[in-house]
């Protein structure tokens, strides 16, 4: 009932996202049956108009901000250009950068990299392969957090010389199956 009635507010009323806090430092289930909520939201977010998604992505950016909300509730969001709809970014979008206003950029980004937070971050900032690395990067610093993606670029920088490697030695291993195929190619 709290984010449905933020969500229908004309702009966000940050009442209720003290009032959620409240009720989850209170009483661990209301932690848990927000989080559900926030799985919920984000695998409907697609049918939201902006305003209503606006509010709750500043509802739930308070939750997280506060630690209200574990942040491995973030597990369920992932970066790519196959698994986002525009309104799902928008929301992210959101998300992060009240998080990032209420946190400080140098908070947030120490929390993001906490050894603690990388499996449930993972989705976020991939490091599955170099498309996916690069629209996270890409996304990122699109809405202005793109300090958040060093460690992606790092990545990327190394990325090409690993697969290089891999490529040398399944080549080597192949023989001359690969430098005949080569040759027919010319």
């Amino acid at each position: 009932m709290i984010i449905e009635c933020c969500s229908q507010e004309r702009t966000y009323l940050k009442y209720y996202g003290l009032m959620a806090e409240r009720f989850c430092k209170m009483n661990r289930l209301w932690v848990e049956n927000f989080n559900t909520a926030f799985n919920e939201v984000y695998d409907t977010i697609h049918r939201y108009e902006t305003n209503r998604l606006r509010n709750i992505g500043k509802l739930f950016s308070h939750l997280f901000s506060t630690d209200s909300l574990p942040w491995t509730a973030f597990q369920i969001v992932r970066l790519t250009e196959e698994d986002t709809t525009s309104a799902s970014r928008i929301f992210v979008k959101i998300l992060f950068q009240e998080i990032s206003e209420f946190l400080g950029l140098k908070t947030l980004k120490e929390r993001l990299l906490d050894p603690y937070m990388q499996e449930s971050l993972s989705g976020m900032f991939p490091k599955d392969n170099p498309k996916n690395t690069r629209f996270a990067i890409n996304y990122w610093t699109s809405i202005g957090l793109g300090a958040l993606t060093e460690d992606l670029r790092e990545w990327l920088r190394n990325a090409p010389q690993q697969s290089l490697k891999r490529t040398a030695s399944d080549s080597s291993s192949s023989g001359s199956d690969s430098s005949s195929g080569s040759d027919s190619d010319s």
